[in-house]
């Protein structure tokens, strides 16, 4: 396939600049002949969660497609969903660059982008072009610059933008890498962000006569204690899904290669063991009531049986997508 000859040379490139020059190239030819360059035929797995039927268990993790540039040709690599994001109120660089590591040796990265996006109203314009009518979810976080007490007001002001065109939206509260995020993940914040985001669900589904999934995607680094409240207040505020987990800041892992102390969340087949933990313990906690996508170290067939083993109802990729490329779905999708 043509990623398997494109791989070698984009991985002697740096990791950001390769990232960046993909993305382009799939935005600029997804809409035309081009595209039949990365088009795949994928089988039928149907699957219905929080209402809406996927047509199969895999999909895109949020943080490859952050604008929404590229909704058509990731559709036609044969995801049973897209997942793009995450996005902000206003645009905003991110951290300084160098920001993005490979690990090759443990088929990981490690990335501090820090939201880096060109904010929401960008985003949704993107996909208003876009010819996808499939499932679409979007990710959407806080500025950097916003203070924890005032979080709520960013996530309410994404959402009311992007409700009418998402098939469900994810409230990234679990991202490492902007100062202060993580801690919205405890105690009366988020109590306080759960109540006001569920409020103003019921605002905006009357508004559009239509019900859109809110998913709280968490950390792979909670303790036990933390996972269990986290999972009583999902329950607690009718949650309708939950995403785990995001990248870590464990670095056992990987311990003397070559990038493992940079600052920022690790991914790839290293997560794959905790995050199906996460995944285990969680579906131990809230059973049926909300269904879980499991997200860390789906890298082969064997991983992503394991997180559906655990509890998952759906599975998303990233970094095992990063090192595979297409081919990765189609194995996967065949395999569950």
């Amino acid at each position: 396939m043509l990623y398997s000859l494109l791989r070698p040379w984009l991985f002697k490139c740096e990791p950001e600049w390769s990232h960046d020059f993909s993305l382009a190239q799939l935005k600029r030819f997804q809409r035309t002949p081009l595209a039949w360059l990365w088009r795949q035929t994928v089988a039928e797995k149907p699957v219905e969660v929080m209402g809406l039927r996927f047509p199969n268990p895999v999909g895109l993790a949020a943080g490859l497609d952050k604008n929404g540039d590229c909704i058509d040709a990731f559709a036609q690599m044969g995801f049973g969903f897209v997942e793009i994001g995450t996005v902000t109120p206003r645009p905003q660089p991110g951290n300084p660059k160098p920001r993005m590591f490979r690990l090759p040796e443990a088929n990981a990265l490690i990335n501090r982008m820090g939201f880096n996006n060109k904010g929401v109203d960008y985003l949704v314009k993107q996909v208003a072009k876009a010819r996808f009518r499939g499932i679409l979810g979007i990710n959407i976080g806080k500025n950097k610059d916003t203070p924890e007490s005032e979080a709520l007001a960013d996530y309410l002001e994404c959402l009311r933008k992007v409700y009418p065109l998402a098939s469900y939206v994810t409230i990234n509260i679990s991202s490492p890498n902007t100062p202060g995020l993580r801690d919205l993940q405890h105690g009366e914040a988020l109590d306080q962000l759960l109540a006001g985001l569920k409020a103003e669900q019921v605002t905006l589904s009357k508004h559009y006569q239509r019900y859109v999934p809110i998913v709280v995607k968490i950390a792979p680094d909670l303790d036990d204690i933390g996972l269990q409240a986290i999972a009583e207040s999902l329950l607690k505020h009718k949650i309708d899904g939950v995403i785990a987990t995001n990248t870590t800041l464990d670095r056992d892992a990987v311990a003397g290669i070559e990038h493992a102390d940079e600052q920022g969340g690790l991914s790839g087949a290293v997560l794959a063991e905790r995050s199906t933990q996460v995944v285990k313990q969680l579906y131990q906690l809230v059973g049926e009531a909300i269904p879980i996508i499991a997200v860390g170290g789906i890298h082969d067939v064997a991983s992503a049986q394991a997180k559906i083993a655990a509890g998952a109802k759906l599975v998303q990729i990233y970094t095992g997508f990063i090192y595979e490329g297409p081919k990765l779905i189609k194995r996967v999708v065949n395999a569950l």
